[in-house]
């Protein structure tokens, strides 16, 4: 999400209510009904969907300024997903189905939702078409690039994600193995691609 969408959804407070959710809380299951939808203030939260197997594949990591539970509640379908806090939380909760009454007098706001909404379904056509790829490494590679363009900083050393991340949150997301993930992370080091200290990564510039 870009600056001015971010300031958008955090100026539109008083269209919802700010709520404190503490660590390891779950906000929503899959397949519930719902019509609300998260902006994150401060904090983590975790995106998974439960597949038929009992196996859980996570979707997606939201960090601040990031928006999940919209596509639910803008289609007024069930969840299709579960999502939880890691850690402690500040949210903007918003009701689609009572702030669309307001929208011809906050025609910004109507826009931004449905901007981010449609650039989350391209992020997520991106992302199948990462996870279908053979390689592991492949995925591994787009997944530190996408998280460091999403919640990355730059500094003296690269972009470094905001995000901690171990080897086996990092399997989850790219449907690998961890023993595949140390060994491709090892080896991207040895590049000079990323660098880590402890659970923090940074992506490496080209130039640097």
């Amino acid at each position: 999400m870009d600056e001015h969408a971010a300031e958008v959804f955090l100026a539109a407070e008083h269209l919802g209510h700010c709520i404190q959710v503490p660590a390891h809380t779950t906000i929503y299951r899959q397949t519930e009904q719902g019509s609300t939808f998260f902006f994150v203030v401060r904090g983590r939260v975790q995106v998974e969907i439960l597949q038929e197997d009992g196996s859980e594949f996570i979707l997606e990591l939201m960090g601040p300024r990031s928006l999940f539970g919209e596509g639910s509640a803008l289609a007024n379908m069930p969840r299709m997903s579960t999502a939880s806090t890691l850690e402690p939380c500040t949210l903007i909760k918003f009701d689609y189905s009572v702030i669309k009454k307001s929208f011809p007098e906050h025609i910004e706001f109507a826009t931004a939702l449905m901007e981010v909404a449609a650039m989350k379904q391209c992020v997520l056509g991106l992302r199948i078409q990462f996870l279908a790829m053979p390689k592991s490494d492949l995925r591994i590679v787009e997944l530190l690039n996408r998280l460091a363009n999403l919640y990355g900083a730059k500094d003296a050393e690269g972009t470094r994600i905001h995000i901690p991340l171990t080897h086996e949150l990092i399997a989850a997301l790219t449907g690998t193995s961890r023993v595949t993930v140390t060994r491709t992370i090892t080896k991207l080091k040895s590049e000079g691609v990323v660098m880590t200290k402890g659970r923090y990564f940074w992506v490496k510039s080209k130039n640097s």
